[in-house]
């Protein structure tokens, strides 16, 4: 879908506030103040927008109640607008350029895509654990450039960075989760935790990824210290494409990632790369393309009540839902 054609289907308000409807009701409306799936619709007079009153609470409703949309001034349309450019995007949109894109301030700007990444972010409860060939890695984002006015910091594991572990199968899912130290029995709980005992796990010489075996159906690893990349099926490349992104996205979109937001653009990441397909061409070879923009939205929006973004004294901001 171009966004000529998305103008064309949802740019006025009535047929964008339809389109949440669809997506984060699809199986009818349910109150997101106490749960219930009984609703009436209640007339406003020069009311604009569609307020519903639940049965069983009587709490009074909208498509937007206590999602990252929750009392929002702008047009619906912008939102809309906004979520095709961060899922059509590549690695990114600086909040600089999404003001200029849609019209807004960037510190609007700002808000909304966090608000958006906050909804991305629950891809990490929704579906199985990870199964299959599983690669495993880590990825040490954000701090200062390696050279820096003469200066050369150090890189890896014993730097100040925020690691970050990196699940991923093949030709599949990926899994993110930000590391708090780097030791065997932490990152074997992470593991654990995400992927399937019947899986066959793929690494470099790591350690704490030689202590996983015994866990798992099967692990097999290269060294990357004898210049070991790819040795038959085993190798760790996949997580490293993976990891590249990231590192793109922060060279050149964002600049600087702090650690108190990192998660939510490693979460966008692992978004867009989540909601890919297998398509075969011509010679054979499988290319992964994204999947059709309603598709990528109706996963985006499935999760979106009781998720919230809030001011803080600041300027920041704070999550408020019940799935933190």
């Amino acid at each position: 879908m171009t966004i000529d054609e998305l103008r064309q289907k949802y740019s006025s308000e009535t047929h964008a506030r339809a389109l949440l409807e669809r997506l984060i009701w699809p199986n009818g409306r349910v109150c997101p103040h106490c749960g219930g799936i009984e609703s009436c619709t209640v007339v406003r007079q020069k009311a604009q927008k569609q307020f519903y009153q639940c049965t069983a609470c009587r709490g009074q409703f909208t498509v937007t109640t206590k999602t990252p949309l929750h009392s929002t001034k702008l047009p619906l349309w912008k939102w809309i607008l906004t979520m095709y450019y961060m899922i059509h995007s590549s690695k990114g949109i600086s909040s600089v350029f999404m003001a200029k894109y849609i019209g807004v301030s960037q510190k609007t700007a700002w808000k909304i895509t966090h608000a958006i990444r906050e909804m991305m972010s629950l891809e990490h409860i929704k579906g199985p654990f990870l199964d299959g060939e599983v690669e495993l890695d880590e990825k040490f984002l954000g701090g200062k450039p390696r050279h820096e006015h003469g200066v050369l910091h150090k890189r890896g594991r014993g730097t100040s960075k925020q690691g970050i572990l990196v699940m991923i199968e093949r030709k599949g899912r990926v899994r993110t989760v930000l590391m708090q130290n780097e030791t065997h029995d932490y990152i074997g709980s992470l593991v654990k935790r995400h992927v399937k005992p019947t899986a066959h796990l793929m690494t470099d010489q790591f350690q704490a990824y030689q202590k996983l075996a015994p866990d798992f159906a099967s692990h097999q690893f290269v060294n990357h210290s004898h210049q070991e990349y790819v040795r038959g099926n085993v190798h760790n490349n996949t997580a490293e494409s993976f990891n590249a992104i990231l590192e793109r996205a922060k060279f050149g979109i964002y600049h600087f990632l702090s650690k108190l937001h990192i998660h939510r653009y490693v979460n966008e990441a692992a978004f867009r790369w989540n909601h890919r397909q297998e398509v075969s061409q011509k010679n054979g070879k499988i290319k992964m393309v994204a999947l059709p923009f309603i598709e990528q939205l109706a996963s985006l929006l499935g999760l979106a009540i009781w998720r919230q973004l809030r001011r803080t004294p600041n300027g920041g901001i704070r999550c408020c839902s019940v799935y933190a």
